[in-house]
């Protein structure tokens, strides 16, 4: 087994992206990275993975009847892995639409556009157990 596989996995689900990326900073933190780029592809590598770590994208869509964001249709997957821990960057913009899915899904960790590098980093560290909150 090598090294990179004894690390546990970090699940990027970067959707329209526009932020810098934050791969260092979580292998720095001790994870193995894989990026993926839109919800539906990443449901399907959560049939094969359970990361310790997902980090996505809330990109409210007001076409949805019944949904705020197709980030609740990962969330549905993820119910079913309460170890991984979800870190949500979201617009502030949406703070409302953000709140019901929060309301539905308040185990989600969420930061703020644009995100703040230290908060993201104390973040990681303390899911990892290698910092303090």
């Amino acid at each position: 087994m090598s090294r990179e596989n004894e690390r546990p996995e970090l699940l990027i689900v970067t959707e329209l992206g526009g932020y810098p990326d934050f791969s260092d900073l979580y292998t720095a933190a001790g994870f193995a990275c894989r990026q993926i780029h839109t919800v539906r592809k990443a449901i399907r590598e959560l049939k094969k993975c359970r990361p310790a770590v997902v980090v996505a994208e809330f990109n409210y869509q007001s076409d949805f009847r019944d949904r705020t964001s197709s980030l609740e249709s990962l969330m549905a997957v993820l119910q079913k892995m309460p170890d991984t821990r979800v870190i949500i960057f979201h617009d502030p913009e949406f703070a409302h639409q953000l709140q019901r899915f929060t309301d539905r899904f308040p185990e989600c960790i969420t930061l703020p556009f644009p995100i703040d590098p230290q908060r993201l980093r104390q973040t990681v560290a303390h899911i990892a157990g290698t910092g303090s909150d």
